[in-house]
């Protein structure tokens, strides 16, 4: 089959429903978006993983995994979102075997399996039919809007540029202590920043 690469365009809060976020997918080609609704401990482990460098002191659902996966001497290959159903989007996860090729495909929720697949950096794909019935195409303005990650969605810029680059690292220490991730994220988009103007 003919499958199509996906890339993390962003997380955002959800318009459309209380508590939750919106996975935003995109086809480089056709710049056609998929939204996906997840919750927020999903949009927190997606972001987690997406920050290479931000590491909580216990492990997440997701790390856990991770380190299975590893320690059974399998690796993710690729995450493929083959289907929806009722606005249900259902997604497998391929892992392979590093020492007998041996494959093997599990059946996961979506939000999980990207959460999977930024950690392993593997591929996420969709068919062209997947696309055609819940891809959307944004006009320019909507999707500078939609482009805003999980980090910048919440930051609260005011009160973090005031801060010296110590009190900053103090901060994000013990938001990590206190598994803080959503503040551990504006606080490391701040760090992040800065350094860019220094460079």
């Amino acid at each position: 089959m003919d499958y199509k690469q996906l890339i993390i365009r962003g997380i955002s809060y959800s318009q459309t429903q209380s508590g939750a976020y919106a996975l935003l997918l995109e086809h480089e080609e056709t710049h056609i978006k998929l939204p996906v609704v997840i919750g927020n401990f999903e949009a927190q482990s997606i972001s987690l993983g997406l920050e290479k460098d931000i590491h909580p002191p216990r492990p997440l659902t997701h790390d856990l995994f991770t380190k299975f996966i590893v320690s059974t001497n399998y690796e993710l290959v690729s995450v493929i979102i083959y289907q929806i159903v009722d606005g249900v989007f259902f997604s497998n996860i391929n892992f392979k075997n590093k020492v007998n090729e041996e494959e093997l495909i599990l059946d996961a929720r979506t939000s999980d399996a990207v959460a999977m697949a930024v950690r392993f950096d593997a591929p996420i794909f969709t068919t062209q039919q997947v696309l055609n019935e819940a891809g959307i195409l944004l006009e320019l303005e909507d999707v500078s809007k939609e482009e805003q990650t999980f980090s910048e969605t919440v930051q609260t810029e005011d009160a973090l540029t005031s801060l010296s680059m110590e009190e900053l690292q103090k901060l994000l220490d013990d938001a990590v202590k206190e598994e803080d991730y959503d503040t551990a994220l504006e606080i490391q988009e701040e760090i992040k920043r800065r350094k860019k103007k220094i460079d």
